[in-house]
């Protein structure tokens, strides 16, 4: 760890957190961007999960003063930000600005943008909203709203705050009160579902959190997982690689299995049963889906 911590933060501190592995390239992209900002984080914390292929120069030359960290063992998205979560509480932030690194805020008012929000709107946690990288008036995930799903920005509607909404990985800016009651995310889930994971936290704390449109966060187009369904009235979220379907269909299954959820387990069978037999026509994909999710309920989080 390389750090220039000593120096002690000031009323307001900023930490920004990002986790990284063998990204480089895009590390830097998000790093420039970070720090070409008007209200500049005063401090970086950056978390390698690949140090085989450290990234440690891409960080020196961030000009925002640093730590980097290199674990020696792939803590995951969700092991990744809470270590660098609570680096950052540790070293006395009293805010949090979450990033991941094929991500990057889209301008350079962004976390004064945020700040703002966060205190006019006295939030607990503020998101940006997050939109396709190369198409930005699309969102880069679909958005339920009531019983549908928005894909493009303009159908959020004239709204420039939506309240009890955050995609909070991806931008979002956390009191250090906030973690206090939600705490970091769990290293169980390694990764996929580990945000959902936190925003079932805040939605049964009770504390106010939602996004601004007042500011985007590019990100890589996520919504090809979306599957539609019934006209796009539903989705089920089916992941073509492997790995990616075994962490999000077993860590959906923990979560199901939580307070603030469980109504949503029979819903989720009746969605996905009709996605993988009635239209995809797959009845193994359907039991792997159900065996992954038992999985998790029982809480065996074993990895890949």
């Amino acid at each position: 760890m390389s750090t220039d911590s000593a120096q002690q933060l000031a009323a307001g501190s900023v930490v920004a957190v990002i986790v990284t592995r063998h990204r480089r390239e895009l590390l830097a992209e998000s790093l420039k961007v970070v720090a070409s900002q008007t209200r500049l984080p005063d401090h970086l914390v950056v978390v390698d999960n690949g140090p085989d292929k450290p990234a440690r120069d891409v960080v020196d030359e961030c000009p925002v003063p640093s730590t980097y960290i290199a674990s020696e063992r792939n803590l995951g998205g969700a092991g990744g930000f809470a270590l660098g979560m609570l680096t950052a509480l540790s070293l006395g932030a009293e805010w949090v600005w979450l990033g991941d690194d094929d991500g990057r805020p889209s301008d350079d008012e962004a976390l004064s943008t945020l700040l703002e929000v966060a205190e006019q709107r006295r939030l607990a946690a503020v998101s940006p909203v997050v939109v396709n990288i190369d198409t930005p008036d699309k969102l880069a995930f679909p958005l339920r709203r009531g019983l549908t799903w928005k894909r493009e920005v303009s159908e959020l509607g004239g709204e420039d705050f939506l309240p009890g909404i955050a995609s909070l990985f991806n931008g979002a800016l956390f009191r250090a009160s906030a973690l206090d009651v939600v705490g970091v995310p769990d290293y169980r889930l390694f990764f996929r579902g580990d945000e959902v994971e936190i925003h079932r936290r805040l939605v049964r704390s009770g504390l106010p959190f939602g996004t601004t449109l007042r500011t985007k966060f590019l990100h890589p187009d996520g919504s090809a997982e979306f599957k539609p369904m019934l006209g796009g009235r539903f989705h089920a979220q089916d992941p073509s690689d492997a790995n990616k379907r075994y962490y999000t269909y077993r860590n959906r299954g923990y979560l199901l299995a939580q307070p603030g959820m469980r109504k949503l387990g029979m819903l989720e069978v009746l969605r996905f049963g009709l996605y993988f037999i009635a239209q995809r026509r797959d009845p193994k994909a359907f039991r792997e889906w159900i065996s992954l999710v038992d999985q998790g309920r029982k809480e065996r989080f074993f990895r890949r």
